[in-house]
């Protein structure tokens, strides 16, 4: 109970100050909380591991943020503040599989709950470096240049730092978690870059694309930066952004309880 109590204080002080700063919308704030409430419930560990992935996540967005925005403005929706969808799409696993992994110390759910956080860093970072410094990218699918912040498009500065989101998370579990840590970091951090790619796969096949008549260009704006409304063209009209990362982090969890049952066998 007091490290339920304690959590929320933290939680609240933490998503506040998020807020204040207009990293979450009003929605995000309070999925952020919950969050925070339910790792901490969890165990110290869970939560210490969630406030390192929105630390980290959070200064790279902020990272020379003007200059990501005037790349990215005509095809991502404008606004940085995070809505209650986008916080559990990528929250959402880790913390289901960490509840889980509580009755018994079972590692292969705390490897997932693991892998998972891992997939949602290893995009988070890609995304923010990528758009930065990779150039133009290319579709994972079809190897063409795609805008840049297009779901699906992938560069080799994202990649390296998809690799460094995930090993991040991967080491820092690995080395506060109570069981075998060469184990868990493998199969974390595989789990998490195996989860960074399928973002990109579901992202380029799956997402849904848009494309502005008057100007010609693919984007994911349904108004475009011209002010002309965009017509769906390409993906699953309902298959989101916020479902793409949940499909992400999904498959970094899976994928890591896999690699550690095969490992500690």
């Amino acid at each position: 109970m007091i490290r339920v109590l304690l959590g929320a204080l933290a939680a609240g002080i933490i998503t506040g100050l998020a807020r204040q700063r207009r990293m979450l919308s009003a929605s995000g704030q309070w999925a952020g909380f919950l969050l925070g409430l339910l790792s901490a419930a969890a165990g110290w560990v869970w939560a210490a591991l969630l406030a390192a992935f929105f630390a980290s996540s959070t200064a790279l967005t902020r990272w020379r943020e003007e200059e990501r925005v005037r790349r990215t403005e005509r095809t991502v929706p404008i606004g940085s503040e995070r809505t209650a969808y986008q916080v559990m799409a990528n929250g959402g696993t880790f913390v289901l599989l960490a509840f889980l992994a509580q009755p018994d110390g079972d590692a292969r759910w705390a490897t997932g709950a693991l892998g998972a956080l891992a997939a949602a860093s290893a995009d988070s970072w890609s995304t923010e470096v990528g758009t930065l410094l990779g150039g133009t990218p290319r579709s994972i699918w079809t190897a063409r240049p795609v805008p840049v912040g297009m779901s699906g498009g992938v560069t080799i500065a994202g990649l390296v730092a998809s690799i460094a989101g995930a090993t991040f998370i991967a080491g820092l579990g690995a080395a506060l978690l109570p069981f075998r840590p060469a184990h868990v970091a493998i199969a974390s951090a595989a789990g998490g870059i195996t989860g960074g790619i399928a973002d990109s796969l579901a992202g380029g096949a799956l997402q849904s694309k848009r494309h502005c008549d008057r100007c010609q260009e693919w984007t994911e704006r349904r108004v475009h930066a011209c002010g002309y409304r965009t017509k769906h063209r390409a993906g699953f009209y309902w298959m989101t952004n916020d479902l793409v990362n949940l499909v992400a982090t999904g498959t970094g969890a899976v994928i890591a309880m896999l690699i550690v049952t095969w490992l500690d066998r």
